[in-house]
């Protein structure tokens, strides 16, 4: 908190508006601190086990055993991590598009409800998808559920959040226009608000489809299945050939969800607006 509070400042010169002593005051202490950091990591380190990255490099280099690896389980992993990713994603959708209308100012103008609803946002926001995970995991055990849990309650809020700015923004002019032939609350909100925050909302799915799905590999990590509990098995074992054959596995299926987004994000939304 204290550290968006000091950026926020900094974004603003005319703070510093006459008082140039200050400006370099703080530039002072800032780069006084980093040197002080400077002095509590070894860094000779870097040096001294130079040697070993060298080695683990060189095993993952060495594929003469790629016969005897088990591809099937390892591809049926890197699917199972995309669903997670796809379900997570649109569990989330499910509940990030009414609670993004509920908190948006120009919809319910109600101050203390809008301060209550955005800080439940930042309250399913402000823990990553990692804690959320073991969180799940904890309390279901290990497996892709957990994973799906954990994608889609964080990203209730962030979605949540976006969507309720993007109604925000929006043209009054439209809603105006419909307002004036009669229109109700359910109306405006379909004929009017809709249409123009819907083509940000599709956007926004697409990315956080492409997001999670790097993500839900971490998860993996953690327990919560897919892709990532296998690459976890392969270090803990020193299997380093595997860790690189499913390193590229999940560059090369990342690669290909954010071509096919992209594929998406112009068909049903269009260059301009995307």
């Amino acid at each position: 908190m204290s550290l968006d509070l000091a950026a926020e400042r900094l974004r603003h010169p005319e703070v510093f508006r006459g008082k140039g002593w200050l400006r370099w005051l703080l530039l002072g202490a800032v780069f006084a601190y980093l040197g002080y950091l400077m002095w509590l990591f070894d860094f000779s380190r870097v040096f001294t086990d130079l040697p070993r990255v060298w080695v683990i490099v060189r095993l993952m280099l060495d594929w003469s055993g790629i016969a005897e690896w088990d591809h099937v389980e390892l591809w049926r992993s890197m699917l199972e991590t995309v669903a997670m990713a796809y379900l997570g994603t649109m569990l989330a959708v499910v509940f990030a598009v009414p609670l993004g209308f509920l908190g948006a100012r120009n919809v319910i103008p109600e101050r203390v409800f809008h301060f209550v609803t955005r800080r439940m946002f930042d309250g399913l926001r402000g823990l990553d998808q990692l804690i959320w995970a073991l969180v799940f995991v904890r309390a279901m055990g290990l497996g892709p559920i957990a994973g799906i849990m954990a994608i889609a309650v964080a990203e209730t809020g962030i979605l949540a959040k976006l969507f309720a700015e993007a109604v925000e923004n929006i043209d009054r002019k439209q809603v105006e226009g419909i307002t004036s032939v009669g229109a109700g609350f359910i109306a405006r909100l379909r004929f009017a608000v809709l249409p123009q925050v819907l083509p940000v909302m599709i956007s926004q799915t697409l990315y956080s489809i492409e997001s999670n799905s790097r993500e839900a590999t971490i998860l993996g990590l953690v327990g919560a299945g897919g892709i990532g509990l296998r690459l976890s098995e392969r270090i803990q074992i020193n299997a380093w050939d595997q860790v690189a054959y499913v390193i590229i596995l999940i560059l090369v299926s990342v690669a290909l969800i954010d071509t096919t987004s992209r594929y998406l994000r112009l068909r049903l939304i269009g260059p301009a607006r995307t």
